[in-house]
């Protein structure tokens, strides 16, 4: 298992997939998407822990399972669906300065000026990767991608709170999966958010979406959370809007503007300014 900052690094670029595959390989489904990746991904995780569900850490669970999974992966899906150009990247790139202010009210943990600078940088870096002057800023994807953001950092921030549970990590993601991902499947049936061809391409697609960008993710990141803690994991989320930049210009050929470049170095200059600022001084 990689260490924490190397996990939370591949974890991002992982995500940076996921707009890829939900914009040129699923049926538009936001509803139907989510609750298969997060049922998928949670049978994954368990397959692997193969630990039954705590009674004492049942509730805890359930709330962290409906913040990172129920709310997260649908805002995240319809945030991805109706806006175009990856803008929606630029709202969770706003997640590590939400995380500071969390960190900040729930675990008294002040931040220092540099990371704040250098959050604010990164954000500003991810700004000029992904936003285009013809994107259009559609009400509902900018409430769901900012709403999904909001879920994703305060469930890593009560993690921290909580401390570690009584199962091992595999298990443990696997049931917030699967408790996610009922509620989201109750949802799907509820408003007949499903349909598509079930061909070869998309049953792929879900395989790919719910393993390798869901349940091997979501394991290393949230490790890593429980390691270093969330303040210090976050930032790695700038990432992900880099990889899927550069993905495009590979799968694509959508060629990188000048402004984009320099998102690029910025967000890494960002990166670096940010694990600096969290290093205790000597």
């Amino acid at each position: 298992m990689p260490g924490p900052r190397l996990a939370a690094a591949l974890t991002a670029i992982l995500w940076g997939f996921t707009y890829l595959v939900t914009t040129d390989m699923l049926p538009p489904h936001p509803t139907q998407a989510a609750a298969l990746r997060a049922l998928g991904g949670g049978a994954f995780l368990l397959a692997i822990g193969r630990e039954a569900l705590p009674r004492t850490w049942l509730w805890r669970l359930f709330v962290l399972g409906t913040l990172n999974t129920g709310i997260f992966f649908v805002l995240f899906f319809i945030g991805a669906m109706r806006l175009p150009s990856g803008v929606a990247a630029i709202f969770q790139a706003l997640g590590p300065i939400a995380t500071l202010l969390f960190a900040w009210a729930l675990l008294h943990r002040r931040p220092s000026g540099a990371q704040f600078a250098s959050l604010i940088l990164g954000a500003a870096g991810v700004t000029l990767v992904v936003l285009k002057s013809s994107a259009a800023l559609d009400p509902i994807g900018v409430a769901a991608a900012l709403g999904s953001m909001v879920a994703l950092t305060l469930s890593g921030i009560l993690m921290n709170m909580w401390g570690r549970p009584p199962i091992g990590f595999a298990a443990f993601f696997g049931w917030q999966l699967m408790i996610g991902g009922i509620e989201l499947a109750i949802l799907t049936a509820l408003n007949g958010d499903y349909g598509g061809t079930a061909d070869a391409m998309t049953l792929g697609a879900f395989a790919l979406l719910a393993v390798v960008l869901t349940g091997v993710p979501f394991l290393l990141w949230f490790r890593a959370i429980s390691m270093i803690g969330a303040v210090d994991v976050m930032p790695f989320i700038l990432l992900t809007p880099v990889t899927a930049l550069v993905i495009d210009a590979v799968v694509k050929s959508v060629v990188p503007t000048p402004l984009q470049m320099l998102g690029i170095v910025v967000v890494i200059a960002a990166l670096l300014l940010n694990y600096r600022a969290s290093q205790p001084k000597a």
